[in-house]
């Protein structure tokens, strides 16, 4: 008997997002055995930040609900509104689209707004890049929120999967997949030089940077003031053109927006900002610049791929994995210059040749899928605390204390999950139970 069709429904809220969820997506889509289901909200439906739905369409996606939840405003009251309208529509659109299992990535109020409906609908969640951290962002504790939400998780690194089992998920539900970025890089056909400036309409210097700033949203009152120490340093490069991608809609992110786009009314020759390129534009621009800057989570997940430099600033993204391409530095202009410098120092790019990327080196989305596909969901929503006791020392906890009362029908009990193997590693820390590297095409102790 052929077993029934178990419908996903995804859900994506901004440019960046999608970008990582569209071979998962493509993945779903073609799969026999699942359905593909798609919830567009926040800035994908929104003017101001490029209507980039369109891009999802012109992938040959349907969209099967909008979630309309943006406010025209980017204060803590504006952004908390924003959720509020979040909820009310994800509760509508998951009551209509009843799917199997709600599939979201990442760390962002919107999709902390449609895991929260799940969560009250009964929905079973699975969450992609749980366990990081970002020390600088409120996204820190919607990540882990969301963690605590979720049923299934796909972690991009060792250490983040550590992290997830830390937070009481059972290690048997936590996969290690890899980061999904990098499909991206693997898989799409970039432009070249010629073809990207035209695409660009743009014409590159004999030096180029791309800078992506956001506001680091624990940090009140600090976006405009970092963001003009950015802009004073790349004043003083008269040398170096510049491709801004604008900030998301964060607190504070429109004012940013304000200042990039007075920089290139100053610059017009050596600057130009864009609402969204999109991930071939985006990817072809890194291929060509000679360095990305700024506090993006992408010069960090995708760009060492490239063997590229990132000028990493400030505290947004403090916390993450980095690769030995990464610079780090503080958001006042003298470091960033010191950066810049070291960035083009010929010991800093002769070490770029041989920059391996802690997230991996792809097939994070077939693994996603493969695993999804096989995933019973019959008995996810329930969940038992994993104690770390439990996974280091299982033997202390072979029985349950607890007595368990049922009355005559003998109601269903709460599934056990099976006690995890003990690593044989020496830090505790490392004790947790190991999981096979579920990507494909894996470097070698990329993730030891």
């Amino acid at each position: 008997m052929t077993p029934p069709v178990k419908k996903f429904c995804v859900v994506t809220g901004t440019r960046a997002e999608y970008g990582l969820l569209r071979w998962v997506m493509e993945g779903i889509r073609q799969s026999p055995r699942l359905e593909l289901q798609l919830i567009a909200t926040g800035a994908h439906l929104s003017p101001e930040f490029g209507l980039t739905y369109r891009e999802i369409e012109a992938d040959g996606f349907r969209i099967d609900r909008r979630v309309e939840m943006l406010l025209s405003s980017d204060t803590p009251v504006g952004v908390t509104k924003s959720l509020g309208l979040g909820l009310l529509g994800f509760a509508d659109a998951l009551a209509e689209l009843r799917p199997d299992l709600l599939l979201v990535l990442g760390d962002r109020y919107e999709i902390f707004a449609a895991a929260s409906a799940a969560m009250v609908a009964r929905i079973p969640i699975a969450h992609l890049h749980g366990g990081e951290t970002t020390e600088g962002a409120i996204d820190e504790a919607i990540r882990h929120a969301i963690t605590k939400m979720a049923h299934l998780h796909f972690v991009a690194a060792g250490d983040y999967r550590r992290r997830v089992i830390q937070l009481g998920e059972a290690p048997e539900r936590v996969f290690l997949v890899g980061g999904l970025g990098i499909d991206n890089v693997l898989k799409l056909k970039l432009l070249d030089r010629p073809a990207l400036e035209t695409a660009l309409d743009f014409r590159l210097g004999h030096k180029n940077l791309l800078v992506t700033f956001h506001p680091v949203t624990l940090e009140a009152g600090s976006a405009h003031a970092q963001m003009d120490e950015l802009l004073a340093a790349l004043e003083t490069l008269t040398d170096t053109h510049v491709i801004f991608t604008l900030p998301n809609a964060d607190t504070e992110g429109r004012g940013l927006m304000r200042q990039i786009q007075a920089f290139v009314e100053r610059h017009p020759d050596r600057a130009k900002a864009f609402t969204s390129l999109g991930q071939l534009r985006y990817l072809s621009t890194v291929a060509q610049v000679d360095a990305v800057v700024g506090n993006s989570s992408s010069g960090l997940a995708e760009v060492p791929s490239f063997k590229k430099p990132t000028i990493n600033i400030g505290d947004r993204q403090r916390g993450r994995l980095k690769a030995a391409s990464v610079i780090n530095c503080t958001p006042d202009r003298a470091a960033i210059l010191a950066a810049l410098r070291l960035m083009e120092s010929p010991d800093f790019q002769a070490r770029l040749a041989t920059t391996v990327n802690p997230y991996g080196n792809g097939g994070a989305s077939a693994a996603i899928v493969r695993i999804l596909e096989d995933q019973p969901l019959d008995q996810l929503l329930k969940k038992r605390f994993q104690d770390l006791e439990s996974i280091v020392h299982p033997d202390r906890f072979a029985s349950d204390p607890t007595p368990t009362f049922t009355t005559p029908a003998s109601t269903p009990s709460v599934p056990s999950y099976p006690a995890a193997p003990v690593a044989a590693t020496a830090q505790a820390a490392d004790s947790l139970a190991p999981s096979p590297l579920a990507g494909e095409g894996w470097g070698e102790g990329a993730f030891a």
